[in-house]
């Protein structure tokens, strides 16, 4: 994590701080970060403080469960995401999440296009990878594996459980 980083206040304490996770279809990447994250969140012992969402910037996949080589990879690493159903990401998300993560620069540019204001962007949208250890600002994004082999889920898995690990200490930090 760069000493940049930092986690967006609460927009209200007196629920739980909300984070939304994003790519492209909501099939691959953001839902396996929405999985690994909750587990991260339970290990770091704020999962009653921290609820986690995903979405997609486009409606293709809408209501489909995640790719089946993203389950695969997820189920034989020992999570379950049997349950993601794809949603789409709009200008409303804005209003219910904190922080919004996305996977890639195109999903960073169409998440701020939609945000009420540029001030509301710039305080709540993060790249995910802003909270890998290993991430230097010139490798920021989550590459997509969509169109690739099995090993490119297995190789965002890996990067995507580093990254949940370093945000979950980071929201620790921020919710003590």
């Amino acid at each position: 994590m760069t000493t940049a980083t930092r986690v967006p206040k609460a927009r209200d304490t007196t629920r739980p701080y909300r984070v939304a996770v994003v790519c492209l279809g909501n099939i691959c990447r953001s839902p396996i970060a929405h999985v690994v994250l909750r587990r991260a969140l339970e290990r770091a012992g704020i999962s009653d403080r921290v609820e986690v969402d995903s979405s997609g910037t486009g409606d293709w996949h809408l209501g489909q469960g995640m790719d089946r080589r993203a389950a695969a990879v997820l189920a034989s690493a020992g999570y379950d995401g049997s349950s993601h159903r794809a949603q789409q990401f709009t200008e409303e998300w804005y209003d219910r999440h904190d922080l919004i993560l996305a996977m890639d620069e195109n999903n960073f540019r169409d998440i701020s296009a939609l945000a009420p204001d540029p001030e509301t962007a710039s305080e709540r949208v993060r790249m995910f990878r802003e909270f890998d250890p290993r991430a230097d600002f010139g490798d920021r994004e989550v590459p997509d594996p969509y169109y690739g082999g099995d090993d490119g889920f297995t190789h965002v898995l890996r990067m995507v459980e580093r990254t949940s690990e370093g945000l979950a200490s980071a929201l620790a930090e921020h919710l003590r």
